[in-house]
């Protein structure tokens, strides 16, 4: 089982405190007066005004909350209704290529995000959100939508990706020729969004949106409004923040620069394959990676959830497998026959684990088991059942850094992907703007 990223959707509702999906109530009159107008046409879909200042509201609320300073309201809106098209070009592909979420799988994964709010029950989760105003209607389909661009992106990126040994040997080549193996940084970012084959205008035009950025910046302009307003990233409007990221997870071209920053500085303008980047240097702290990790060497069945086998059906099918091991029959046999992994052929066998490896429910139920028990849970791949069959402490050895290593440059190269085949889905498409025309 390889290890797979984290759906965007569980990490951005954690906090119940500071919903999200809140909508202020509106005027029913101001509404009848803008719910027709179109600002721009994507394909065969269109963005209303409505709906454009509906997400202005909600965004506007998160900023506040945040204390970032409110870019000047033509720019903000511009910047938001980029990101509803580049939204809904996604839904448009993920409606055509047959990638859906169905309301039970919705279900799961929701429970999963009131689980993580230590919530009892979804209803539990559901009835404090609409306590604090959030709109569950909208709310759900928020959620679906993540879920939807997760796998698009985990079937038109991740499994794309291939990075070979060599890119291992130089990555650890080049980590340990810098020494800084052990920091970790706290980043902010810009990205101006360069297409790909875009013209010499298209690219001079690039390079001045994120040449004025700097200015900005230059004269004393707070990086979280100007990103806001500037950047093309999906974090623009929470600051550009990233958070915090050891070095290993730093492209080499932007650690050449962030090095020789202090906290609060910025760099120049860097330029990638993606486009043009501006990158704060928020903080800078040692790290604290363990030198011993505690593995698991475990095995599992896995019965995948499709259009055709429903989360039920593939529970069913686990239980019926389950009793049959308990019963006597072999684990590794019962794998090698029903088994939907690429382990089945080794009778489900994952080799020695080490945390941070598989996705996190798998972990978690990993966790729990003891040697020789044998356990069930539901991921986003459908049910597994899994057996603890050893434990051992290790020093992070050779081949566990370079494990490490292919996962931070999995990490970059995956984002760089994800911006490559969302410019390719933007130039195929017909978009046509109308926000200009409420201006004349």
């Amino acid at each position: 089982m390889s290890k797979i990223k984290i759906p965007v959707f569980l990490s951005a509702v954690l906090l119940i405190s500071v919903p999200v999906f809140a909508v202020e109530q509106i005027d029913p009159q101001s509404q009848v007066a803008t719910i027709d107008k179109v600002v721009a046409v994507v394909n065969d879909d269109v963005i209303t005004r409505h709906e454009l200042d509906e997400r202005v509201r909600t965004v506007v609320g998160q900023l506040q909350k945040q204390g970032t300073p409110l870019p000047e309201q033509s720019v903000l809106e511009k910047q938001i209704l980029e990101r509803m098209i580049a939204d809904m070009l996604q839904a448009q592909y993920a409606k055509e290529s047959g990638v859906r979420v169905d309301d039970t799988q919705l279900d799961v994964a929701m429970t999963r995000i009131a689980q993580q709010n230590k919530f009892a029950t979804l209803a539990e989760f559901l009835a404090k959100l609409e306590a604090e105003g959030v709109n569950i209607k909208k709310f759900r389909e928020e959620i679906r939508a993540e879920i939807v661009s997760t796998r698009l992106r985990e079937r038109e990126v991740e499994s794309k990706l291939v990075i070979s040994d060599t890119e291992v040997d130089n990555y650890l080549a080049n980590k340990s020729k810098m020494g800084l193996a052990n920091e970790e940084y706290h980043l902010a970012h810009i990205l101006v969004v360069v297409p790909e084959q875009a013209s010499a205008d298209k690219i001079r035009a690039a390079r001045e949106r994120a040449d004025h950025a700097l200015a900005q910046l230059a004269g004393g302009a707070d990086f979280a409004q100007v990103a806001a307003g500037t950047s093309d990233a999906k974090d623009a409007l929470k600051g550009g923040d990233l958070g915090w990221r050891p070095t290993d997870r730093i492209p080499p071209l932007f650690m050449d620069e962030l090095k020789t920053l202090k906290p609060g500085q910025n760099t120049a303008v860097l330029r990638s394959p993606s486009g043009f980047h501006i990158l704060k240097l928020v903080e800078k702290r040692s790290g604290s990676a363990p030198v011993v990790i505690t593995q698991t060497h475990a095995r599992h069945i896995l019965i995948k959830t499709s259009e055709i086998v429903t989360p039920a059906e593939a529970k069913k099918r686990i239980l019926e497998i389950k009793q049959r091991i308990d019963g006597g029959a072999d684990f590794a046999e019962q794998a090698k026959r029903y088994s939907q992994d690429g382990s089945a052929q080794q009778g489900g066998d994952l080799d020695w684990l080490s945390p941070g490896q598989t996705v996190p429910e798998f972990e978690e139920e990993l966790n729990k088991l003891k040697v020789g028990e044998i356990g069930m849970v539901e991921t986003q791949f459908g049910w597994h059942l899994i057996q603890v069959l050893a434990r051992r402490n290790a020093d992070v050895s050779e081949q566990q850094k370079r494990q490490q290593a292919r996962a931070s440059i999995g990490s970059f190269k995956s984002e760089e992907l994800y911006q490559d085949w969302l410019r390719q889905l933007r130039d195929r498409a017909f978009v046509e703007y109308h926000l200009d025309d409420e201006q004349k």
